[in-house]
């Protein structure tokens, strides 16, 4: 035998290397003095629970149930944060400041807390000629005011104040921004100061006959108030009576339902059947926009790319805000509606002696002068109104 090959002499090879086999007796009997081996997989040292063998990596653990959770929530989380950081860099920029209030002369002395002049004004801006009809908006160019409100918001809440466009007041001397020619001081609604001057003309008349300085403008049109109304998918309210007006098209039964846009333009809009007249629409648009306010603030709207989006993108088609107002400062407007639907705030109108008062411009509203200028006063001071 070839001691080495194990192999009968004189056996031909066929040139390959042939691995070594040691003899069975070899194979199996232990070294003197060493313990015998046991089976593989009933100590700790058999190959299949022992150690790694030298160069092999150990397998990772797999993740717990609950650290795929919470991986994944971070991930969900940074994707949503991702998306706001985007919308709200975008939406920012799309913001029509075409309002400058910091040129403005002859302004009401800054009080405590802000204030925010809310306008929805009649522009059919984004309108097409079926829009028009089917909203009866009318055909009229140009824009004028559907609604004033003043927002009030500091320590004591927040006050939610209509002033009725048809309001009496004197509006300040203005030059006309067509023809260059000055007007001095004359009497006249409120609603004529915007369609003069626009809305720097309308801060400065609402600044001389409240004595509250206005810190920021926003004001949105009727294409932009249906296509929030409808990216929310609707407004839910309650009527404790029917609502049928032929001139805005409001046809509404009695009883709690969902006002998609035009329904909801319809009735802030109308006025014909309150008793109230204009004073009676502006508790209809208070009414609204505090709802408009809580549906829009509910986590299916806010948390849900695909209503808060056109939400966004529909306020902004229209919107017009003043230089100084951002985002942040929108946002603090929308919270303080908000507040006001929670119950942390108030809703009136400017006290009024005379709805129906006769004038050289037709039927228009007097303030109760007395009233005003107390409630003026403790807005300015930042006092509670009741």
């Amino acid at each position: 035998m070839d001691h080495w090959t194990d192999r009968p002499r004189g056996e031909r090879t066929t040139g390959r290397a042939v691995p070594y086999a040691p003899p069975p007796s070899i194979r199996t009997a232990p070294l003197p003095g060493m313990p015998s081996p046991a089976p593989p997989g009933r100590t700790g040292e058999g190959r299949r629970h022992g150690p790694p063998e030298r160069g092999s990596r150990a397998p990772r653990p797999r993740p717990t149930r609950r650290r795929r959770v919470v991986r994944g929530l971070a991930l969900l989380l940074g994707g949503l944060l991702a998306f706001g950081v985007g919308s709200y860099v975008w939406a920012d920029t799309e913001l029509d400041k075409a309002v400058d209030l910091d040129t403005l002369t002859a302004r009401a002395p800054q009080g405590k807390g802000t204030n925010y002049l809310v306008v929805g004004s009649d522009s059919r801006e984004g309108l097409s000629p079926q829009d028009r009809e089917d909203l009866r908006t009318g055909s009229a160019e140009g824009r004028r005011t559907d609604s004033v409100i003043l927002l009030h918001t500091g320590t004591r809440g927040t006050t939610m104040m209509s002033l009725p466009r048809d309001s009496w007041v004197t509006i300040p001397p203005y030059v006309d921004p067509d023809t260059g020619r000055s007007y001095p001081a004359t009497p006249d609604k409120l609603n004529a100061a915007f369609s003069l001057g626009g809305p720097e003309l309308l801060v400065r008349t609402v600044e001389r006959n409240t004595g509250l300085h206005v810190d920021h403008y926003a004001e949105i049109g009727f294409a932009g108030f249906v296509g929030v109304v409808d990216a929310v998918g609707g407004v839910d309210l309650c009527l404790e009576k029917a609502v049928r007006d032929k001139d805005s098209g409001a046809n509404l039964g009695k009883g709690c339902q969902t006002l998609d846009g035009a329904e909801a333009l319809a009735f802030v809009r109308q006025r014909k059947q309150e008793a109230a007249g204009d004073l009676g629409r502006t508790r209809n648009q208070q009414k609204f926009l505090a709802a408009l306010a809580a549906k829009a603030a509910t986590p299916g709207t806010l948390l849900d790319p695909t209503k808060s989006l056109p939400t966004v993108t529909a306020g902004l088609d229209t919107l017009v805000v003043d230089d100084n107002t951002g985002l942040p400062q929108l946002t603090s407007l929308f919270d303080a509606l908000r507040g006001v639907t929670a119950g942390t705030g108030s809703q009136l109108n400017v006290p009024v002696s005379d709805p129906d008062l006769t004038t050289s411009k037709g039927s228009a509203v007097r303030w109760d002068a007395t009233r005003a200028r107390q409630l003026f006063d403790r807005l300015r001071a930042d006092l509670p109104t009741t």
